[in-house]
């Protein structure tokens, strides 16, 4: 199952980083406000960037590394 990294931007301009194993579905709770707390308040999100990886564990290290 591949694992995505992904970068929103948010109405009001900010950016966003997060990672799971279902984009789509991520997306859907987001513009839902089901995503979190911080974009709950700032829909519609319009996805940027993702990237696909094979391990949960490759997603966590470069999250860590786009959001550092």
């Amino acid at each position: 199952m591949p694992f995505h990294v992904y970068i929103l931007r948010c109405e009001d301009g900010t950016l966003y980083v997060g990672s799971t194993a279902d984009l789509r579905s991520r997306l859907d709770a987001h513009n839902d406000g089901r995503g979190g707390h911080y974009t709950a308040s700032r829909r519609p999100v319009t996805l940027l960037y993702s990237e696909i990886h094979a391990t949960r564990q490759d997603t966590v290290v470069r999250e860590r590394q786009i959001k550092g």
